[in-house]
């Protein structure tokens, strides 16, 4: 009689912890099984749900253009947390390609008369997606509000000429403050000496940005971005930023953009 006792004071407690361990196995499971039916339920609702997205955009800016790559995370069916990176260039509103020649001959290369920077730029920051509104069905349009900010790292080259003259003959020259008679003569200048030269010049100038901007997502099938956004963004430098002789270089850029956004979702 001892014996049974022991017995089955060994075997009930592992019999009960057993029990208990299926239990808390079913309702995981149970709760699981609600979770992926209620997400199934939203986004045949219209919402967008996955887990990442990555996406790569096309700017076109009111003062020049850019490309880019963002990587988003899913929160919650109305905010997503992310990442992007951005490289592009900046464009003075002055600036006017010129040919030398007429109609029918033209020789050397198309110059910008009076440019003297190439403004590149680099950015990396932050952003946080809100959905507005969801697609109502899965061949509606999301409409989601972005904002974000980060680092943004300037980067001027040189912009060079080539000229030819009765005492230097043909060079290459870049403006320097003080040869405005050359650089800035018309009559001398042959061209510009292409996209390249200069590059082992390049001033890097730090600053800081902020953006805003509304996406628009009519992408058929949820695990597919296919997106137009447009926004504004403001960025400022540590440094002035001159892109064209003769006219005051500045710190602040503030600038409007239309973007053409595409990426996957899983």
């Amino acid at each position: 009689m001892k014996k049974i006792f022991i017995l089955l004071s060994i075997v009930a407690p592992i019999t009960l912890f057993s029990q208990n361990e299926k239990q808390t196995k079913q309702q995981k499971t149970a709760a699981r099984k609600e979770k992926i039916n209620k997400l199934i339920k939203q986004e045949e609702e219209g919402a967008l749900i996955y887990e990442k997205q990555n996406a790569f955009g096309i700017k076109l800016n009111t003062d020049g253009y850019g490309l880019y790559y963002e990587h988003g995370k899913y929160k919650t069916i109305e905010k997503t947390n992310g990442w992007f990176i951005e490289l592009g260039e900046r464009k003075d509103k002055k600036e006017e390609k010129i040919t030398n020649g007429n109609g029918f001959f033209a020789f050397g290369n198309p110059y910008i008369y009076g440019k003297i920077n190439n403004f590149y730029y680099l950015k990396l920051g932050i952003e946080q997606q809100r959905l507005l509104g969801g697609k109502g069905n899965k061949n509606g349009v999301a409409v989601s509000l972005i904002y974000g900010g980060g680092l943004s790292l300037g980067m001027l080259k040189p912009y060079y000429l080539q000229i030819t003259t009765n005492s230097l003959g043909t060079n290459d020259i870049k403006y320097d403050g003080g040869n405005d008679s050359t650089f800035l003569n018309q009559n001398v200048i042959d061209g510009s000496t292409g996209p390249f030269k200069g590059f082992g010049e390049m001033k890097y100038v730090p600053g800081a940005l902020i953006k805003t901007a509304v996406r628009f997502d009519y992408g058929r099938y949820n695990e597919l971005l296919s997106a137009i956004e447009v926004g504004v963004n403001a960025e400022y430098y540590s440094d002035n930023m001159p892109i064209m002789a003769k006219t005051e270089a500045g710190k602040l850029f503030f600038n409007a953009y239309i973007a053409l956004v595409f990426g996957k979702r899983k």
